[in-house]
């Protein structure tokens, strides 16, 4: 019964960390990578779609990222799409192929950044200690009920305690990561 409270807990706790890594990986450090078209969408034969779906994108250096149209009518879409996003990217295109130079942030701005991961890392970590107050009180309630012992609400207690340090840490592992891209010039 218990093992089954921490069962979800951990699921539950493993999403937030998850969610919390794509929310960093939508923040823009000064290189290129893939993943930074992920969010941007296209519109191809009547419905929106990621960039992805409709072209190869690729890193053709730490400043540059290449997208090649599958179909060359898609380009013009494909430039204004990105042109238009909340990325602050000006793709440029020749022969084909777009080229999305990633302007290089300025000290300023990357520590509005580092403010930006650090208010993201405290939401995740909020949410995580949230899944934690909400398996207690569920053993709580058990323990009201008598349908757990009073050993072992304890040690359950202890043992989602443990997984919360284990998920608060890795949010502060990947955070302490994040930083140090941003701060790479």
């Amino acid at each position: 019964m218990t093992a089954e409270i921490k069962k979800q807990s951990e699921a539950r706790m493993n999403k937030s960390l998850d969610g919390y890594k794509i929310n960093l990986s939508k923040i823009r450090t000064g290189r290129a990578h893939a993943g930074i078209l992920d969010h941007v969408h296209v519109e191809y034969y009547g419905s929106m779609v990621p960039i992805s779906q409709v072209a190869n994108v690729t890193v053709t250096d730490v400043r540059t990222v290449s997208v090649q149209p599958w179909e060359s009518k898609m380009a013009a879409v494909i430039e204004k799409a990105i042109r238009d996003s909340d990325l602050g990217l000006n793709p440029s295109s020749s022969s084909g192929v777009i080229r999305v130079p990633m302007p290089p942030l300025t000290e300023e701005r990357r520590k509005e950044l580092i403010k930006v991961v650090k208010s993201e890392a405290e939401e995740a970590k909020i949410a995580i200690r949230n899944i934690r107050r909400d398996a207690n009180n569920e053993l709580k309630a058990k323990l009201k009920d008598k349908l757990i012992t009073e050993d072992e609400d304890k040690r359950a207690q202890d043992d989602i305690q443990k997984i919360t340090d284990k998920f608060i840490a890795e949010i502060d592992k990947v955070t302490a990561d994040k930083e140090k891209e941003l701060l790479t010039v």
